[in-house]
């Protein structure tokens, strides 16, 4: 049975402050994600009150670390959970996503294994 393995990250909406344009909002976020990723620390990412990642009425989602995303997205299929098909893989990991019942979409991420040599 897959269990995760810890917390990546917590994404968070982030409203645009006086003097923070979004550009300058969007590259932080970039920076942010990718090293909280790489990093596999636990982190609260910013990211522009009006992106898309997650539903609009949510103000967070939550990044689950896993040791086989194929297996674990597998079993929440089995057990019935809202798995979206898509899969992504980055130089920093392997990343799915799932629902719970709420409508609160999550992240599973399976960090890439480093390279030895």
């Amino acid at each position: 049975m897959e269990r995760v393995t810890g917390i990546g990250g917590v994404a968070i909406r982030r409203r645009s402050s006086p003097g923070t344009t979004s550009t300058s909002a969007s590259r932080s976020t970039t920076r942010a994600t990718s090293s909280s990723r790489r990093a596999a620390t636990r982190t609260g990412v910013p990211f522009p009150e009006e992106t898309a990642y997650w539903p609009a009425e949510k103000q967070s989602m939550v990044n689950f670390t896993v040791s086989d995303l194929d297996a674990m997205l597998a079993q929440l299929r089995t057990a019935g959970v809202p798995v979206e098909d898509e899969v992504e893989e980055h130089e920093f990991g392997r990343f799915g996503w799932a629902g719970d019942p709420e409508g609160n979409r999550f992240e599973l991420w399976q960090p890439a294994q480093p390279t030895r040599g």
